[in-house]
Order: structure tokens, then sequence, then C-alpha cells
């Protein structure tokens, strides 16, 4: 009989570098991407790529936190921590999504937003917020999935969706295991402690209704894993396809309400 994986061991499963990042399931789970750059305030942030694609042949917005797999491709895109410029460019894109009436498709990826001097003097807390009020009532269907680290406020600015899935093996917190014993215990060595107590698994989203769906990783970076996500998300879409665009932004609303109640 298989051991059940602890909670910190998920967290290091979901931060591995070998992990599929956002870039690789732009590449594989969509077709004709063509990345679109800039937050036409202040900078383009690589942090957060985003874009114009299609799946299936219907066109899509993709939008992805992305971490890069070794040192040189991390160092490029920040270890997957957006300034604020990534947020409003990410925002820009979505708006642009609303207007031609194309899906938007979130991956998420990502520790935490970058808690630089800069990013703060350029509005990091407002960059988020709004994201957080546009995406509540943005006229298009919106899928969001973390597709390895979920961390607070960094990772929730991309995940105001009508649907929030979690791979098997991610994570989704209000702060990283790290963050946590740190704060509480003074003591970062802490940090399997802290993971035991987060509920930051995908099982621990599902029961509390955080999440919609757990996506299995058998297979997790192959072509058959790929084609898995494909078909999930064109299913998806198929079924927003059915409903006007209010019943999806009351259903949107009321999902995020409900988040908590006893």
């Amino acid at each position: 009989m298989a051991t059940a994986k602890k909670p910190y061991d998920i967290v290091k499963m979901a931060r591995a570098n070998a992990r599929p990042t956002g870039l690789d399931y732009i590449n594989n789970v969509f077709e004709d991407f063509f990345e679109l750059h800039g937050d036409r305030r202040f900078a383009d942030d690589e942090a957060i790529v985003g874009g114009i694609a299609k799946l299936n042949g219907r066109p899509v917005t993709v939008i992805a936190i992305e971490k890069g797999h070794n040192s040189k491709e991390r160092m490029e895109h920040n270890f997957g921590a957006p300034n604020p410029e990534g947020y409003r460019k990410a925002l820009r894109l979505m708006k642009q999504a609303e207007k031609f009436k194309r899906p938007v498709i979130c991956l998420v990826d990502t520790s935490g937003a970058f808690c630089g001097i800069g990013a703060e003097e350029r509005g990091q807390g407002q960059a988020i917020a709004e994201n957080l009020m546009e995406m509540m009532v943005l006229k298009t269907p919106i899928i969001s999935i973390l597709i390895g680290e979920g961390g607070s406020g960094g990772a929730l600015a991309l995940a105001v969706a009508d649907r929030v899935w979690m791979l098997e093996n991610s994570i989704y917190s209000v702060i990283s295991p790290e963050g946590c014993a740190s704060i509480l215990w003074k003591d970062a060595a802490k940090a399997e402690e802290a993971a035991n107590s987060l509920k930051l698994t995908a099982q621990d989203a599902l029961e509390l209704k955080v999440i919609e769906r757990i996506i299995p990783e058998a297979g997790i970076g192959t072509d058959a894993f790929f084609k898995r996500v494909q078909r999930l998300i064109d299913k998806q879409l198929a079924v927003f396809d059915k409903h006007p665009i209010d019943k999806i932004l009351d259903k949107r609303y009321n999902r995020f309400r409900k988040l908590g109640a006893q």
C-alpha cells in the first residue's frame, strides 16, 4: 500500500524544477500562440506571459505565470514573482478578451507577488486588488488552473474565475510554509509543521470548495497529459457556451461569496 504524501512533500513536488511551467502548457495545450507585451504604463514583466491562442480552433486569451526551469530562465522570469506591471499586463489582456468575447485561461504558478521596494512603490497591492475587482465582473468566461505553487494574493490575482482547478501535486495557500513558520515560531525550519496546518493541498482545497477539480498528474509533461488538459478545458468552455454571460457572472459572484461560509 502506497504511503500517503505529507503536505510538505507536495510543497516540494509543486516547486520541482522539472515540473512543467506555464510556457510548457502554452506550447503543448494551445495552438498559434501570439504573445502580447507590456502594461502600457511602465514595462513588460517577464514573470507573466500572455497573449492570444487557439484551443481546438477556438480563439482564447492565455495568461501564465512563468518560473522557468533552469537558473538562467528563472532569473529572466524573476522566479515567477510578478511585479505590478505584470498584473496590469494580465488585466489589459483580460479586458481585451472581454471586448472580443474570447474566454480567458490563466495558468498559475508563483510563490507570491514580488515584494521588492520598486514593486511596492509602483503599487503592487493596488494592482492585485484591481485584478480581483475586475475579474469578478469580467464579461467573458474564466478558467484558472494552479499548475504548481499558488501563493497568496500573487496567485489569487489570476484566480478569480468561474472554474478554479488544481493539479494533483500543486498547492494553494495564503502564505508559504516557510513564511508562516517564520511568523509563528520565528523559525523557517519549522516549515513542514506549518504545511501540516495550512490546508494547502489540492485535496484540502477541494474539500473546502475553493476549487472545483483536481487534475491527476499521471504522465505529467507527456503529450497524453497535455491532451488531457486540453480536453478538460475544451469541455468546460462548451458548457459555458450554453449559458448567457449574465448567468455566468452571477454564478461567479456567488461562488466567491460562499467561500468560508459555515
